[in-house]
């Protein structure tokens, strides 16, 4: 299912529409669910074996297109022109399936309740009987048939192939007791590619343990390096004093 209809279908009978009993198992990719404020042309139920909610399921990053707040009977109107809304968000199912094929471990879907817990990192890593993977490979999932209603969130790029990896990185800094500025790591692959991110920024103390979650766009398996940028706000020469004393990195799904 690559964002089943909504508009009509959510909360009517299994009888009319995608429900696990129309197959041996029912994979279902959810990308622009109509989750309230938002109005959008997908079904945000569950209505599948595995239910996947790549970026919460409603609003795709790198999509432009907007998903205005409506009242219903405006959405109506608006339905039989559906390029006004959610073009992209809707037809991202159908191309993070594409890219799924390609890059078979980069779309982990972690259970989780709410986006929200997701994004807070509640859900992570993956629990013992592990994560299935959204797309052409959900198949693979042992308790596939087992997990009806269960939500999977996970996080994708903005632009192809969509794929990440959820790592949690935990730093303890060494050095200097405090400063002032910014910490960032750039993942480097055997291909040459880089893809930067922000750990920490604004005062930052040895005291204190900086715990962030990243969805990498590089491949852990192809990670060839990690390096830390340290970047200060105003110039001090202990800054060449301040390192780390720990690092450590957690996978999905080890």
């Amino acid at each position: 299912g690559l964002d089943p209809a909504g508009p009509y279908f959510e909360g009517t009978p299994p009888e009319v529409r995608l429900d696990p009993s129309d197959a041996n198992f029912v994979d279902v990719i959810h990308s622009n669910a109509a989750h309230f404020p938002a109005v959008g042309l997908g079904m945000y139920n569950t209505t599948g074996h595995l239910d996947f909610y790549p970026n919460g399921g409603s609003v795709m990053p790198g999509c432009t297109d907007l998903i205005p707040e409506m009242k219903q009977s405006d959405f109506e109107v608006m339905i039989a022109d559906a390029t006004v809304i959610g073009v992209c968000h809707h037809s991202r199912s159908h191309e993070l399936y594409f890219e799924s094929i390609l890059y078979p471990t980069g779309y982990l879907g972690y259970p989780c309740e709410t986006y929200k817990s997701f994004e807070a990192g509640d859900c992570f890593p993956c629990p013992q009987e592990g994560c299935p993977m959204m797309g052409h490979y959900a198949d693979r999932f042992p308790d596939k048939l087992k997990r009806v209603s269960q939500k999977y969130f996970l996080n994708t790029a903005a632009d192809p192939p969509f794929a990440t990896w959820r790592q949690k990185l935990l730093i303890k800094l060494s050095g200097v007791k405090k400063m002032k500025g910014d910490i960032n790591l750039i993942f480097h692959d055997t291909e040459g590619n880089t893809k930067e991110y922000e750990m920490a920024s604004g005062v930052l103390s040895q005291d204190q343990v900086y715990t962030k979650y990243l969805d990498v766009e590089i491949n852990p398996k192809n990670t060839k390096k990690i390096e830390f940028l340290w970047s200060k706000t105003i110039f001090n020469l202990l800054w060449a004093r301040l390192g780390a004393e720990t690092v450590n990195i957690t996978h999905g799904e080890d």
